[in-house]
């Protein structure tokens, strides 16, 4: 496809304009850890739940997602609004308290607190395996599939340069530059993903393709289903979710960094809504392109498609402004949450416990550089790696570890005889166990396979601890679960009155997403 000079030029302003921005917010970055890696402590609701969702939509979901919605259907939403009912309420209602209170850097100090070090450092090496090549460099290769597909791009070199120009001003700016541009990102995002649907609904014959596409909706498949069965609601859903919305470094560190506990819970509830809407942006074209796209031999391929067949001179540039944001935006939050996470998890822990903040944040930048480069080599692995929808891949990739981390947190939280050996041996077990199951039973759903690896590693967990010595009461305060958990502090009762009490918001949102499981179950 050949761009146009108008397309040429508003894609160019933009990536331009992003890195910027993103340079300039660097000169406001102090030379603190709490500065660098939390942006001082000092963001407001709207910009925590813009930058949660714009570090969490990015090329998985504009192309995977998107391909994985046009080869199975409606039900591809579940894992993005199964989020809001499961994942986000947790780090809403049970986790957040925890995390601020104790005034943590990142969600393993929690584990760390309640557990000791190893279980701290276990999860930073479960982690940071899963950032560089599912978060990283699988984004960098669904982006540069694309661009590929699009302007014949060589895929590698598409990857150098969206890695090079992100890392330039997420290295150098820490958390404030990523947040800056991320909130840019998001408004670019949602505008080029709305063109698209639209055109791509025009395309279809209008509104009434949805109507007749909705026939079909199904949020439940049967059990036997190899990709979505309904059983996933019992344990790989559950804990995929979980781990990624209330324990996953990479989206806490925005709620880390609230001003306070009524705008971390504020800006979690903004992402509820923003999480409602963009998944339909992304999906209903994908449900309604096979009217007159109905054989696409690559389904990740159907974004691509779509712009190079439906959009005008001029839109094509910003749609592919859109797909560029939500490739940065991902991209930034991930390297940004390594660095935090080897900075503060590793180098002040166990190599330079005396740092000073100089000290912190130049091993952060050095760090970043590294991930970075460790990201392009995982992107250039995965360019073999598509004979079916590469979301389906990603998806698999997290049920290797989450189920021991979710099991971690989860007893941690809510059971106080929960020891450190027990939550060591759920996290120990869960990449051999999920291995063993993938070896042993390769035709099960992978759901189902994380979901009985999730309930193994909680019932270990819990016969380990009945059998190792319990912690002191008085070592648990403010650790587990209880009722004056969701006491609100005395100083923050203000802004829960009338509408600006979050409950009515979560309340709405909640109701919502309940309404569609419930009408196309």
């Amino acid at each position: 496809m050949k761009l146009q000079w108008i397309d040429l030029l508003i894609f160019g302003i933009y990536i331009i304009g992003v890195v910027a921005l993103g340079l300039y917010a660097t000169r406001r970055t102090a030379r603190t850890k709490r500065d660098y890696f939390l942006a001082g402590d000092k963001l407001p609701w709207w910009m925590i739940g813009g930058s949660i969702i714009a570090a969490n939509i990015s090329s998985h979901h504009l192309v995977g997602a998107m391909g994985t919605a046009y080869s199975r259907g409606f039900v591809a939403i579940t894992l993005e609004w199964g989020a809001i009912l499961i994942g986000f309420n947790a780090l809403l209602w049970i986790f957040l308290p925890f995390y601020l209170r104790n005034g943590f850097y990142t969600t393993p100090e929690y584990l760390e607190k309640r557990f000791g070090t190893k279980t701290r450092v276990l999860y930073a090496l479960l982690i940071l395996f899963t950032y560089v090549f599912v978060e990283i460099g699988a984004v960098l290769y669904l982006g540069g599939l694309t661009l590929h597909a699009l302007f014949g791009i060589p895929i590698l070199y598409s990857i150098l340069g969206m890695a090079l120009l992100t890392g330039l001003y997420t290295v150098l700016g820490g958390l404030r530059a990523v947040i800056w541009t991320e909130m840019v990102q998001l408004v670019v995002l949602v505008l080029g993903g709305i063109i698209l649907t639209f055109s791509t609904i025009h395309a279809a014959g209008g509104f009434s393709a949805i109507a007749e596409s909705s026939k079909n909706w199904k949020m439940f498949y049967p059990a036997s289903d190899p990709d979505f069965p309904w059983t996933m609601y019992l344990g790989g859903l559950l804990c995929i979710s979980v781990f990624y919305c209330a324990t996953n470094q990479f989206i806490v560190q925005r709620v880390l960094a609230a001003k306070n506990e009524w705008h971390g819970r504020m800006g979690v509830i903004f992402g509820d809504y923003l999480k409602f809407l963009v998944p339909l942006i992304i999906t209903v074209p994908a449900l309604i392109a096979p009217k007159f796209l109905p054989k696409l031999e690559q389904p990740d391929l159907l974004f691509a498609t779509l712009v190079e067949t439906l959009l005008p001179k001029g839109l094509v540039g910003l749609v592919m402004a859109g797909l560029i944001s939500a490739i940065m935006s991902h991209i930034s939050g991930a390297i940004n949450s390594c660095t935090t996470i080897l900075t503060v998890d590793v180098y002040t822990q166990f190599i330079n416990k005396k740092a000073s903040d100089e000290q912190a944040v130049r091993f952060g930048k050095r760090s970043g550089v590294a991930i970075i480069l460790l990201g392009i080599l995982s992107a250039i692995l995965l360019i073999s790696y598509s004979d079916k929808p590469v979301f389906l891949y990603l998806m698999n990739l997290y049920g290797l570890f989450t189920p021991g981390i979710a099991t971690m947190f989860l007893m941690g939280i809510f059971w106080k005889r929960t020891t450190a050996a027990g939550a060591l041996a759920a996290g120990l077990l869960t990449i051999p166990l999920s291995l063993l199951m993938e070896f042993c039973f390769p035709q099960m759903p992978f759901f189902n396979r994380t979901g009985i690896v999730f309930w193994a590693c909680m019932v270990l967990c819990l016969v380990v601890s009945l059998f190792t010595a319990a912690s002191k009461s008085t070592e648990l305060n403010n650790l587990v679960w209880t009722k004056e958990s969701l006491r609100i502090p005395e100083p923050e009762k203000q802004y829960y009155r009338g509408l600006r009490n979050p409950a009515i918001w979560w309340f709405l949102i909640t109701v919502m997403v309940l309404y569609f499981f419930v009408r196309y179950f």
